[in-house]
């Protein structure tokens, strides 16, 4: 049953791609994703005392306007079938999965300072030509790493930070 999600996510990437909404499914579903990661929204949908007909109603007012119809569905699917808990799964593999299928990607990039325009774009082109993908590039401050970046990337991790380094020389005299 842990795959569920993966099937779900599967089935409603086929039916994006047969009825050429791909984008319109990925925007849809990112929403939706970034609407009910929330805590509260995760605490409406799975809690054991609100019907399922009231938890469709919640998701049908917040995105009924806002979704496909078959998005909709699915979504009605997960609540009348008391399997709310794959609802946020199964649209971030969605949304996973239309990305990979168009070669979109997401860097994340750890700096202790920010970085300037210019140095954002050359690290996008840079990864976006390793890579052969598409790069959004989302950069994190973090003034802990001294200096340097680290980079998040398709599961790869390439760490250059001063900490990191810190930290490698503090265990080689151990």
């Amino acid at each position: 049953m842990a795959d569920l999600g993966i099937r779900y996510a599967s089935a409603l990437f086929d039916i994006s791609q047969e009825s050429g909404l791909l984008n319109d499914y990925l925007e849809q579903a990112q929403l939706v994703v970034d609407n009910i990661v929330d805590e509260d929204a995760q605490r409406v949908l799975t809690h054991p005392r609100i019907s399922s007909e009231e938890k469709f109603a919640f998701l049908q007012k917040a995105f009924g306007d806002h979704v496909h119809q078959d998005l909709l569905g699915f979504m009605r699917l997960c609540v009348t079938k008391n399997r709310e808990a794959y609802l946020l799964p199964a649209l971030q593999k969605l949304v996973d999965m239309i990305k990979t299928h168009q070669r979109q990607t997401t860097a994340r990039i750890v700096s202790a300072v920010p970085l300037s325009d210019t140095q954002a774009e050359q690290l996008t082109a840079l990864l976006a030509k390793k890579l052969n993908k598409t790069v959004d590039v989302t950069v994190i401050v973090d003034t802990s790493v001294i200096a340097g970046i680290s980079v998040h990337v398709d599961g790869y991790f390439l760490d250059r930070t001063v900490k990191t380094m810190l930290k490698s020389m503090k265990e080689s005299f151990k």
